[in-house]
């Protein structure tokens, strides 16, 4: 698969029936992440806040994924992630032949949001003065 230069040309890579699913799944965390950027990162779909990833996605032969599945995250959405292939490795598979889980997505779109705090400047701290005894 050629690099893509945006969301778009990465999703016109696909056949056309996961071209649709990529669409609905773009769609859905475009609508949970009203304010985030839309970039590629490490070849892939991201969303960003505040300057940090928020959630990736990508597409495969017979799934699409997103990225990253938190420890905190699997916790929180365990029983609703049930029926779906994930790892400890940050991954959650969902197949490819199913209806997008539009809500589910949402859902774990607005908890990573969450996750992703403002980065807040440090302050600047200044060095104690020394005094240089009198000569």
């Amino acid at each position: 698969m050629a690099r893509a230069a945006s969301v778009d040309e990465y999703i016109a890579q696909f056949p056309a029936p996961v071209q649709q699913v990529l669409k609905q799944l773009r769609r859905t965390l475009r609508q949970a992440l009203p304010g985030a950027d839309e970039v590629i990162s490490y070849t892939i779909p991201a969303y960003k806040l505040h300057g940090r990833i928020v959630i990736y996605f990508a597409g495969w032969t017979a799934h699409y994924s997103i990225y990253p599945a938190t420890a905190p995250l699997i916790a929180a959405f365990k029983k609703q992630l049930e029926p779906y292939e994930y790892n400890n490795k940050g991954t959650i598979r969902f197949p490819l032949t199913e209806p997008v889980p539009v809500s589910l997505i949402a859902k774990l779109a607005k908890f990573r949001a969450r996750q992703i705090k403002p980065k807040t400047p440090q302050p600047k701290t200044s060095k104690p003065k020394t005094s240089k005894p009198p000569r």
